[in-house]
């Protein structure tokens, strides 16, 4: 069973195709099993050439509650089992780290089956109302959580300094390796006011947020105290999904929604966005920042 560790990881002329193989860092082994090299030709000002570029790896991951297929998620086959664990406490399926049977993985069918001894028949009465998202590596969420989150709001709140929050994003800039390499994923950091203490990277957002709800899920983490740094938009499905989590605010360098704020003000989230070049826009929460 997967346990949190922290294990901190340390320009060229117009082109249609942007990526610079020069400034990309050597990759660990880890990375490179998560890419594929294929020969691309890039376009530039000054003409065509062939070159071997990196491109993300992307897989169907198919998980089953108590042999109930729940979904089928696109991922890159990393973490796979915090991934499933995750998804299934975001979306309110495990409640219990008490009551969890087990986590098997099948990685040559690309199957996680999960085991629980809690109620079984909440998981059927949601098969077949699930709805894609507008988030990437085909999102997915049930209905019922919109509601059921209406008068849930956070107990907790973590104060953040403006120069902590730049501190943590330009971090989570500096970790993504995955990204450096590809240019084809999302970053994601679970983080103290002073430090990031768990990052993860996928092709769609939501898969990085449930890998680290998982992984607190597995370990018994805390998240009251801590908070979410993404590179993706700030939609109604990941605010949930860091409510579901514990999850008291969360940051960002891209745009938010206005479901996102309207559940974040119902919910009395911080939600902070926009984090670039050492400014930021805080939606909701302002009262927990100092600039």
């Amino acid at each position: 069973m997967l346990l949190l560790s922290e294990e901190p990881k340390e320009n060229s002329e117009s082109t249609m195709f942007l990526h610079d193989t020069t400034v990309i860092p050597k990759a660990p082994s880890e990375i490179d099993s998560l890419c594929e090299i294929v020969q691309v030709s890039q376009i530039t000002k000054s003409g065509r050439k062939s070159s071997p570029v990196a491109v993300v790896r992307e897989i169907p991951l198919t998980i089953f509650l108590n042999d109930h297929e729940i979904v089928t998620l696109l991922c890159t086959g990393a973490h796979v089992e915090s991934l499933a664990v995750g998804f299934l406490t975001s979306e309110g399926l495990l409640r219990d780290r008490g009551r969890l049977g087990g986590v098997e993985v099948d990685h040559s069918r690309h199957i996680v089956r999960v085991s629980s001894s809690e109620d079984a028949a909440f998981a059927e009465r949601l098969l077949g109302r699930r709805i894609i998202t507008s988030g990437c590596g085909k999102g997915t969420i049930f209905y019922h959580v919109l509601d059921s989150l209406q008068s849930r709001p956070v107990e907790h709140h973590v104060p953040l300094r403006a120069d902590q929050v730049r501190h943590l994003m330009g971090e989570l800039n500096r970790r993504s390796e995955l990204y450096r390499r590809s240019r084809g994923v999302h970053n994601c950091a679970l983080a103290l006011p002073e430090k990031i203490v768990l990052f993860r990277a996928d092709i769609g957002r939501h898969n990085a947020v449930d890998m680290i709800i998982g992984e607190c899920f597995l370990a018994g983490l805390s998240t009251q105290d801590k908070v979410l740094l993404t590179t993706g938009r700030i939609t109604s499905e990941i605010l949930i999904k860091c409510a579901k989590g514990g999850i008291p605010a969360l940051i960002s360098r891209s745009a938010a929604t206005s479901l996102a704020l309207q559940l974040a003000r119902d919910l009395k989230m911080t939600v902070i966005g926009y984090v670039r070049g050492g400014n930021m826009v805080v939606y909701a929460g302002g009262e927990h920042i100092e600039p």
